[in-house]
Parts: structure tokens; C-alpha cells; sequence
């Protein structure tokens, strides 16, 4: 019997490559975009699929709005889905200082919407559902390597957000006997990562900059440490989750971390261009043998509250999933690195 699932975030990174695994295990699939988002935001998708034969078949795009409760039960009602993916978030740490209400209104009601949803329309024997949760909840923890017993201290309005999620999903599954799980996912990128994000912002202004496109690159802080894997791989693992006989609450993560300056180093030596850090704090620049500048820091960029180290703890996942991240820097540093330059020279 063909299954049906609803992505909500499926035109981001995780939700195309998510809908790219679903329908290659014949799924129906379908996913909730905004009405100010137009179908050429399905660009990740159309990258990943084949977008023109798949849509309006196994593939639906419906409009929609998680802030909208009653949008949210219609669509619900509608196609009731046997599993329910919510990846749909304002997931820019350093925005949600700047728009707290509306990250709240997305990511801590949005979930709550989907869940009350389902209770309401008493379809909680018959949907599985997966909340995206984020590594950004546990903030500046005392514990070396984060699982799921470690403490939680959100510093961010978009972790407190999500831990708000988080705790609902948990309320949910034991008021209501629902299977509602917790994926706990640590940084996943990939040549699809939103620009904004520094990894995808690091390899599209290294090979922008190689080109004479753009003269200079402004990062903030290059001591933060982050575990980072590679997104596809990721979805695999959200997948497996809803796989499960019983709901649980899962980190997904890489068990290594690298620093930004080390992610930097990363690219410049796959691109085979020898550079040096130069300066301390704000002063400090990246710069080649001849003397150009790369890289540069703007205060700007450097988030309120920052986490100083993520590295996760996979080993629940790689117990009852079956899963680990196959995808290590050097390669995610390739696929990155490459897609950038396909890119320009098209």
C-alpha cells in the first residue's frame, strides 16, 4: 500500500532531499509552501527530482501557512498523511534576535498547530510525526559530547523556539498516545544550504571572490565550533525515525567538530591556494601569498550570545537507527566547493 507524507520546509535543503528520498521509496508526497513563495522556490527540488514528471502526480505542492491554525487542520483534514515531516522554520540564529515573534510563531506554534491538528481530528492512531529539533537547544552545555540526556539551555530566540517544539512533541506523545518523535539534529549542510548559512556562505564567496566577482568576504566569529554533517545523509536518518515500532527522540550529528577558521582551511586547501590568518578579533583577515585579502571579520556577523561548541553523540542512533554519517569535512568541503563552480562557469 503506497504511503503519503506531508513535508512542510520541503523546497529547503533537508525537506528536497527528504522528498527526493521519500519518492524513490514511492511515496506520495506532498508539501506546504507559503503563498508569498511562488514554485520556482522549488529550485533544490527541481535539482534533485524529476520535478515536471513527478509534480501533480506523487509530488503536490499545497499552499499553505504554519502560523495559521486553521490553515494548518484543512490541509491536515485534507490529505491525512500516514507521516508528517515538520522541517518548516525561521532557522537563522542571528534573525531571531532581530524577528523573535515571528521565529516563535513558526517554530513553537507552528509545531504545536500540527499537533493539535492531529488530536483534534483524532487521526493520532493513524499519523506518525517527526518534529525537527536542533542541536541550538542545548546553548553553552558543560557536557563535551551533547545526547539526549544532556541538559538543554537554549541562548537564542530560535533555540528556545524550537526546545518550546521539542518539549510539546514529548507532551503530545505521552498525553495523547501519539508516535511523535524528536529528531535532534546537529548541523547538515550541503551544496543546497541556504546562503545565509556560513558553510554555504564560505564556498559561494571563496569561488565568487576566485572569479572577480565579488571582492572580499565578511564572516564573524571563526572560533565557533560545530559538528557538521552532510544533509542528505540526514534525511535518511528522519526517515528511519518514523521507521521506528515506537516514537523516540534522536541526535542525529557527525561525533566530530571543526572550528569556521578550520572549515576555511578546508576549502582553501581544496582549491589549492596557500593563505594565512593574519590580525586578532575584529583585525583579523585571511589573506593569500601575494598579499590579497579573502576574508575579513565584521561585527556584524557575530551573533548575540554566541555557543562557543556543538559536538553531538550519536551512538542511540547508530544503536536502534542503523545510522551514521557517511559523508566526512573533506568531502562535504568537495560537493560544495564543486557545486560553486559549476555554477558559475554555467
Amino acid at each position: 500500500m503506497t504511503k503519503t507524507a506531508l513535508i512542510t520546509g520541503i523546497t529547503g535543503q533537508t525537506g528536497s532531499y527528504l522528498a527526493k528520498l521519500l519518492l524513490n521509496k514511492k511515496y506520495k508526497v506532498y508539501g506546504i509552501i507559503r503563498r508569498t513563495s511562488s514554485f520556482h522556490g522549488s529550485y533544490r527540488l527541481e535539482q534533485l527530482i524529476d520535478f515536471d514528471s513527478l509534480i501533480g502526480s506523487r509530488l503536490n505542492l499545497v499552499y499553505g501557512d504554519l502560523t495559521d491554525s486553521n490553515s494548518v487542520e484543512s490541509i491536515i483534514s485534507k490529505i491525512k498523511p500516514d507521516e508528517i515531516y515538520n522541517l518548516a522554520a525561521q532557522s537563522h540564529v542571528k534573525v531571531s534576535f532581530e524577528l523573535p515573534v515571528y521565529t516563535a510563531n513558526v517554530n513553537a506554534l507552528g509545531a504545536l498547530y500540527i499537533l493539535e491538528s492531529i488530536r483534534k481530528l483524532r487521526l493520532n492512531k493513524k499519523i506518525k510525526f517527526y518534529q525537527a529539533s536542533t542541536s541550538e537547544m542545548y546553548g553553552n552545555s558543560d557536557s563535551k559530547k551533547l545526547d539526549e540526556n544532556s541538559k538543554l539551555t537554549p541562548v537564542s530566540p530560535y533555540g528556545t523556539s524550537k526546545l518550546f517544539a521539542y518539549w510539546t512533541t514529548i507532551n503530545y506523545r505521552n498525553a495523547y498516545n501519539m508516535f511523535a518523535s524528536n529528531g535532534i539534529l546537529f548541523n547538515h549542510e550541503s551544496p543546497l544550504r541556504g546562503e545565509h548559512f556560513v558553510t554555504k556562505k564560505i564556498t559561494k564567496g571563496l569561488i565568487r571572490i576566485l572569479h572577480n566577482k565579488q571582492k572580499v568576504l565578511e564572516l564573524g566569529n571563526l572560533n565557533a565550533i560545530r559538528d557538521w554533517g552532510y544533509a542528505e545523509d540526514y534525511a535518511n536518518a528522519i526517515w528511519k525515525i518514523l521507521q521506528l515500532s515506537k516514537p523516540a527522540d534522536i541526535v542525529i550529528c557527525s561525533d566530530k567538530s571543526y572550528s569556521v577558521r578550520e572549515f576555511i582551511k578546508e576549502c582553501f586547501t581544496y582549491m589549492n591556494i596557500k593563505v594565512k590568518f593574519i590580525g586578532k578579533g575584529l583585525n583579523e583577515k585571511v589573506i593569500d601569498n601575494k598579499g590579497k585579502i579573502w576574508i575579513k571579520i565584521n561585527k556584524k556577523f557575530i551573533r548575540e550570545n554566541e555557543i562557543d561548541q556543538l559536538i553531538g553523540n550519536s551512538s542511540k542512533a547508530k544503536k536502534i537507527l542503523k545510522w551514521k554519517n557517511k559523508v566526512n569535512l573533506k568531502q562535504l568541503v568537495k560537493k560544495m566547493i564543486e557545486y560553486e563552480l559549476k555554477g558559475i562557469k554555467q
